[in-house]
């Protein structure tokens, strides 16, 4: 997942022609949006639910649609550079915006951290005998100097890394298209084909179907900072257009590469620590494929973990404006491109941690790490269509049972994760987060009555 704007965006801002159309909005929404929780970790939901993950990527793109949709809607009748941290704090008070870019801030930590993680179990595929935390400590290393490069380095970088690995899926479209039609020679088991039961369709029931889901909205994560982009389009009413055919466009080639994928080798083949796309064409005769696409889906991870890390550092910066962090926060240092440092330092700190996890901890931890990020991307999720209730007052009952709707489907994910005791880790230590958060908001409220006292 990503969550930056791309720098042919910004140089059409600076340009006579202000501000993007509609359709490269979704173009950028599909590149940067794509990532290892989509290459890697779909592996997860494919072999807790079986050919059914294609059934709970559909749902996910539903949901996903309904919160970009919201978000853009109230970016495009109130634009602001805080969002939908200022989006939660003008519709319930202080205490929701600072709570929501919290939660923020620690989901994109955690979702570096599963990137970091996800990077270094792909790396070891050529270098197996490697730690993992060697990797994870390089990839670090390498994603801050990315960053330090300024916006016009970072953006060039990050708008190469999109189109490679947007065509890295559709190269394997191709490819499985071709393999499925016999014209690409295979060896092994007999294929298991396109499901006509209950049972190959469910074959772990209605429990693995349950717990996939954060997975799928998991690979859709990152649209919520598109939708922040929406405010930079010529035309605001275009937002809502934009966001659909983006989700079209990713649904499409989700569920099209997700599809041959299951029908192309039994589920018990697919791991964690294996693309399903490399899995899925491993008994053809294609040697090459696997060490090409394991290099996409590499650039694809260091891309959305450097976005996150670029991402975070932006919102710390408005969280510290807004006074709902240090001050220190919110400085740039003009020797460094006018970078903020100190923002950058904290995101660095998520990163080490993350090293340090990969080290003590490299068992099963890229599993609790993707559960619990995706469960703290839907919290956030939730508190952009609970603000859209109080923001967008001129909502038709249909627009009402809708939002709804979203708000179930994230529900049914997040609940989803107590269905699988392989998971279900991933839940409790979103639950140790957001515990934290709270703590520390009530704290917060006690400070900001004091000093309201104080102020009359």
């Amino acid at each position: 997942m990503g969550g930056t704007e791309s720098g042919a965006d910004r140089k059409r801002t600076g340009s006579k022609e202000t501000g993007m159309k509609w359709w490269q909005l979704s173009l950028v929404g599909v590149g940067c949006t794509i990532g290892t929780g989509y290459f890697l970790g779909s592996s997860i939901g494919i072999s807790i639910t079986g050919p059914s993950i294609v059934f709970s990527f559909i749902l996910a793109s539903l949901g996903t649609y309904i919160v970009f949709n919201l978000l853009a809607k109230m970016t495009a009748k109130d634009p602001q550079e805080g969002s939908f941290c200022y989006y939660a704090e003008k519709a319930y008070g202080r205490w929701a915006g600072f709570s929501s870019g919290w939660n923020y801030w620690c989901s994109n930590v955690l979702i570096m951290g599963s990137q970091l993680i996800a990077l270094s179990i792909l790396s070891q595929f050529w270098f197996p005998n490697i730690s993992l935390w060697i990797f994870a400590a390089g990839y670090a290393v390498l994603s801050i100097s990315v960053v330090l490069l300024g916006t016009e380095g970072f953006d060039k970088i990050e708008d190469i890394f999109a189109v490679i690995k947007t065509a890295a899926i559709i190269i394997f479209i191709i490819l499985g298209a071709v393999a499925l039609l016999g014209w690409i020679p295979g060896e092994g088991s007999e294929k298991p084909g396109i499901p006509v039961s209950a049972e190959k369709l469910f074959p772990n029931g209605l429990k693995g179907f349950w717990a996939s889901l954060i997975y799928a909205f998991y690979a859709y994560g990152g649209v919520e900072v598109i939708g922040l982009m929406a405010m930079q389009l010529r035309k605001k009413e275009d937002a809502p257009k934009a966001g659909k055919v983006m989700m079209v466009g990713l649904t499409t080639i989700y569920v099209i590469s997700i599809s041959l994928a299951v029908t192309m080798v039994s589920i018990n083949m697919f791991h964690e620590e294996e693309s399903p796309f490399v899995t899925a064409l491993s008994s053809y005769n294609l040697p090459f494929f696997p060490h090409l696409f394991n290099g996409a889906i590499i650039i694809a991870g260091f891309s959305t973990m450097t976005a996150a890390l670029y991402g975070v550092t932006t919102l710390m910066v408005t969280i510290a404006k807004d006074g709902n962090a240090p001050h220190l926060f919110g400085k740039k240092l003009t020797k460094f491109k006018s970078l903020p440092l100190p923002s950058l330092g904290l995101g660095a700190v998520g990163l080490l941690v993350s090293v340090v996890t990969a080290l003590v901890l490299p068992g099963k931890i890229y599993e609790y790490i993707t559960t619990a990020a995706g469960i703290l991307l839907l919290y956030n999720w939730s508190f952009i269509i609970i603000s859209s209730f109080s923001i967008l007052t001129e909502k038709k009952i249909l627009d009402k049972v809708v939002s709804l709707a979203g708000l179930a489907l994230i529900l049914c994910a997040v609940i989803g994760t107590l269905m699988d005791e392989s998971i279900r880790p991933g839940f409790y230590i979103s639950l140790l987060f957001v515990s934290i958060i709270g703590i520390v908001t009530l704290f917060m409220r006690k400070r900001w009555k004091a000093d309201t006292k104080n102020e009359i």
